[in-house]
């Protein structure tokens, strides 16, 4: 491969699904349905979040930024690889492949924080119950909200900052967006160093927050089993459990892709492990996260015109 001196008007080719023809039109269809499914459910929470009283409570405000994060998440990359599937142009700028990789970090980065700060506010409701008001105030929700974002940007731009000082040889991403994984595929010297500094940064945003989520689940289980009322466990399970399932979904894709070294990591795995947590996980969490919860689909029916009450 031969190197070049990356300029905004360099243009890369998305190989995509490109190598598998036969999936093309499948996963188009597939992908489609996933992705209306993803606008309409994340949408619903926001606007159900905003207009029942019932739903004005700490949890359904973070549940409203992990749905905007979502649905940003999606529009990030889906488009792209939808028109990539239906072979109108498989190549992208180097600019708008560096704004699509900072944009996509940077809400992946957020989501991380924000699943600690979920986590946070369900172990003050199962194990401070009766300080929970106290703590979990508006003020404190609005300051942690910032800060999820605040430090997602961050270590977004300072992971795509350090991506953009590294020298690159080809023109061929064999992914279906731009990931940081593949672009350090097209390195084109030694850059140990600079690939130290970013698993460190990817060390931090992804392993610490998954620390501190299963420190906060550990006391949670720890007090549900506490309580003498199967009613009251079942009902502190199911509102942990969901988010729970929501970590490990993230989290494990996240981790497997971007916590593996540059010689072990495969592209075409990455795909597919890829389309997992941009595609199906946002579409689910609505579903998770509402599935059997009786405050959501009381609203829903309310909206609706057939309030339970």
């Amino acid at each position: 491969m031969d190197r070049f001196n990356a300029t905004l008007e360099e243009r890369f080719i998305l190989v995509g699904f490109s190598d598998w023809p036969q999936l093309e039109i499948i996963l188009f269809v597939f992908i489609s349905i996933f992705y209306s499914l993803t606008l309409f459910g994340n949408t619903t929470i926001i606007a159900l979040s905003r207009v029942d009283l019932r739903l004005h409570t700490p949890m359904y405000f973070f549940l409203s930024h992990l749905s905007f994060l979502d649905l940003c998440y999606t529009t990030s990359t889906v488009p792209q690889l939808l028109i990539n599937l239906h072979g109108l142009d498989r190549t992208i700028s180097y600019g708008g492949c560096v704004a699509q990789l900072f944009i996509s970090l940077a809400l992946g980065s957020t989501e991380c924080v924000l699943l600690v700060v979920m986590a946070f506010d369900r172990y003050a409701a199962v194990c401070r119950p009766l300080h929970y008001t106290t703590i979990m105030h508006p003020v404190l929700c609005q300051a942690l909200a910032i800060a999820s974002w605040v430090g997602g940007f961050l270590n977004s731009l300072i992971q795509t900052g350090l991506m953009m000082t590294i020298p690159l040889c080809g023109h061929r991403l064999n992914h279906f967006f731009c990931e940081m994984p593949v672009f350090l595929k097209l390195s084109c010297n030694d850059t140990g160093e600079t690939e130290t500094k970013m698993f460190v940064a990817r060390v931090i945003i992804l392993v610490f927050p998954a620390t501190l989520i299963l420190g906060s689940y550990g006391h949670i289980a720890r007090a549900v089993l506490k309580v003498k009322s199967m009613a009251g466990r079942r009902k502190a399970f199911g509102t942990c459990g969901s988010h729970l399932l929501v970590v490990s979904l993230f989290y494990g894709s996240a981790i497997y892709t971007y916590l593996q070294s540059k010689s072990s990591y495969s592209e075409s795995k990455g795909k597919l492990v890829a389309l997992f947590y941009t595609i199906i996980t946002p579409m689910l969490n609505p579903l998770i996260y509402t599935l059997r919860n009786k405050d959501v689909k009381g609203a829903l029916w309310k909206v609706l015109g057939r309030d339970t009450d």
